[in-house]
């Protein structure tokens, strides 16, 4: 992840933003005397929600957790369309 400072990012506001949308990145900026900041696209953001909110759930965790062992012990199955 990328640190800018707040004037670099001022400056160049739509140099950045579109990086971080296109580049599906964040972007940290930082601020004198002040807390940073990280910016990200509206679809990371989504994806992070999504995330949460599947992970807040014991049965998804549980599937998840069993898939990965599969995964991890070749025991999958290619499926034909």
């Amino acid at each position: 992840m990328e640190a800018i400072t707040y004037s670099d990012f001022k400056k160049r506001i739509k140099f950045y933003l579109n990086r971080v949308t296109d580049d599906f990145e964040p972007l940290t900026i930082t601020r004198k005397h002040r807390p940073s900041v990280v910016i990200i696209s509206e679809k990371a953001y989504n994806n992070l929600l999504e995330n949460q909110f599947i992970l807040s759930n014991p049965a998804n965790v549980a599937w998840l957790e069993e898939s990965r062992k599969q995964l991890e012990a070749s025991r999958t199955a290619k499926k034909q369309h």
